[in-house]
């Protein structure tokens, strides 16, 4: 019988990062990656954590970074949910090798998702590309320059938070991606790429809470995308358990 389970993928974009934290009660997908290119790495990688999620039911993936969604969707498709995702980051995720100024593939996710860039990827671990017009991305403020005009000729709609609940279909399974670098930098410390501006943590957190309170939530990605060698590392830790007492159902103070 199948059962709701909490992942851990302590990887960030195909290389394993050391203090990872791993919430109670966590498994950990961990497998062992070939030594090819980041792209070989990766597709291992989330092949594994796409069976995990079509095999469990797990409905929370903690990550380090923001490319593990390929993976989780993966395993979504396989047991037959198409979701509509709800991106929260504070970066726009649409890069291309054509347009990155710096060539870094976490940059990407959202143009790997509906089809602009690594379609070898997709193809390699079964998922299906993305309408982009089931893509909602809220509170991105740091975007490069072509990737913002590509962002801006594309279906995804972009929204500030508060206006991300109005734009979600009354019907279907949700999928949230959930950076916490979308938080002020000032709650959310140790971030590797901080972003000036943005919600408050209780305010993300009064969101998805609301989006968890719908029922239809098929699984949310947790992105701890700080640094857990960082001297902050302790109150980033303490920040994402915060975010996720919401993302199940309570208060930030509930049980």
């Amino acid at each position: 019988m199948k059962h709701p389970e909490v992942l851990a993928v302590p990887f960030h974009v195909g290389e394993r990062v050391d203090g990872f934290p791993l919430p109670a009660g966590a498994t950990v997908v961990a497998p062992e990656l070939p030594a090819g290119t980041v792209q070989d790495r990766m597709i291992a990688l989330f092949r594994e954590l796409a069976d995990r999620v079509a095999a469990s039911e797990a409905d929370r993936v903690y990550t380090a970074d923001c490319m593990a969604p390929l993976g989780v969707l993966a395993g979504l498709e396989r047991r037959g949910i198409r979701p509509f995702i709800v991106w929260l980051d504070a970066h726009g995720d649409f890069n291309t090798w054509d347009t990155t100024p710096s060539g870094y593939i976490g940059g990407m996710p959202l143009a790997i998702l509906v089809g602009k860039e690594e379609r070898r990827m997709l193809e390699a671990i079964g998922l299906q590309m993305v309408e982009e017009g089931r893509i909602v991305l809220s509170d991105a403020r740091e975007v490069d320059p072509r990737e913002g005009i590509a962002l801006s000729r594309s279906a995804i709609r972009i929204a500030r938070l508060e206006e991300v609940a109005a734009l979600i279909p009354q019907d279907g399974a949700i999928y949230l991606h959930l950076d916490l670098d979308v938080v002020r930098p000032s709650q959310m410390p140790a971030l590797r790429f901080p972003a000036a501006g943005g919600p408050t943590l209780d305010q993300v957190g009064d969101f998805i809470h609301g989006i968890a309170r719908t029922g239809r939530l098929a699984c949310a990605t947790i992105g701890c995308t700080w640094d857990p060698g960082h001297a902050d590392a302790r109150a980033a830790w303490a920040a994402t358990e915060k975010v996720a007492r919401y993302l199940q159902g309570s208060s930030a103070d509930g049980p």
